[in-house]
């Protein structure tokens, strides 16, 4: 019964037109999913953030894991997303029809067995995520330190939400975001508190299921409709104000932070994660991937600050589709491109 005076609250609402963001990408998939998304008000867009990981990788850390994998030695690991998206040149699957040596993963310790079974070859794992993944690295390289495995490297490219979204809050184009429940599961609710208060913006965080979204979508709605600022957190059952604290701890002692390229959008002050000092050894040169050629026509950056729709951009659908990506937003299950293309 509330899922259904929630819905119609939406999909009725005649207030004042919003642009609200849900920054996640499996915010964005599960509205495509659930129907909630079509059956919106038109005084309601929605525009979909930067939150796919592989979508935000630029082509320098793309060119410097294909480098590897063109190298005798060494072979790459990485997860399927990461395989299909582009570099300048090529994408780690291109290479792989070139000879190269690149296998995904379906679980991260599956290197730990490669790496026992074939002590000959240097692994280089691809370490692509935010917050929500990040720990998993972070204890893996944790391990790798200890049991000092000498044939794993790591390449990250691993960012984190908050600076991002106060880069996107700054634009003035966003009346409110729906904030990343994954990510907040996490850190907590705080960071985006403190975001939300600092900047002046209305945020909400949110679950995934058809019920949650509806919650926060008309939490979102009605607080934002109505000019009002903070952040409310409408997934209690597993978002604490404080999150996840022995995650954060072990993200501190293995990660320090650093400025970021993110693809098509450019350099976010404090928004990535790089192994520390005492873990340098396991790097394998994630510093300085600052190069992010964007191939001509495609606009995945300004989909990604929801400056324009995928359906906008002169490729979409024509020379970038998922079987054929021309940008990294239709590779990706999480990307806006690609859910667009699959359920728009």
């Amino acid at each position: 019964m509330i899922e259904k005076e929630l819905a119609r609250y939406l999909s009725s609402y005649d207030g004042p037109p919003l642009r609200l963001m849900e920054v996640c990408g499996t915010h964005t998939s599960s509205l495509y999913r659930t129907g909630i998304r079509q059956m919106l008000s038109p005084k309601i867009t929605l525009l979909s953030g930067p939150g796919c990981p592989v979508c935000v990788t630029p082509t320098a850390y793309i060119d410097k894991l294909v480098s590897y994998a063109m190298t005798d030695g060494y072979k790459v690991l990485a997860f399927g997303d990461l395989l299909s998206v582009p570099g300048s040149r090529m994408s780690l699957a291109g290479a792989r029809d070139r000879g190269g040596h690149v296998d995904f993963l379906y679980n991260p310790e599956d290197a730990f067995a490669l790496a026992e079974k074939d002590r000959n070859t240097t692994f280089i794992l691809g370490a692509v995520g935010f917050e929500t993944t990040a720990p998993i690295w972070a204890d893996m390289i944790h391990r790798c330190f200890e049991e000092k495995i000498p044939n794993i490297r790591f390449l990250t490219a691993l960012k984190t939400m908050p600076e991002a979204m106060k880069i996107l809050s700054g634009t003035g184009r966003i009346d409110g975001f729906l904030c990343p429940g994954h990510v907040a599961v996490i850190t907590g609710a705080r960071p985006f508190r403190r975001l939300a208060e600092e900047c002046g913006e209305t945020m909400v965080i949110g679950g995934f299921t058809a019920s949650l979204l509806l919650g926060a979508l008309s939490r979102l709605v009605l607080e934002a409709s109505q000019k009002k600022r903070g952040l409310w957190n409408e997934y209690p059952q597993v978002v604490t104000e404080e999150g996840n604290e022995r995650a954060k701890a072990l993200l501190s002692e293995v990660f320090t932070p650093g400025d970021a390229v993110w693809r098509g959008i450019g350099t976010i002050p404090g928004s990535g994660l790089y192994i520390s000092e005492k873990y340098k050894s396991l790097d394998a040169g994630s510093q300085g991937l600052t190069e992010d050629k964007m191939p001509p026509g495609c606009r995945c950056g300004e989909v990604l600050t929801g400056t324009v729709t995928p359906e906008e951009c002169p490729c979409f659908g024509k020379a970038c589709t998922p079987d054929h990506p021309v940008g990294a937003c239709m590779v990706s299950s999480e990307g806006t491109c690609s859910i667009t293309y699959r359920g728009g």
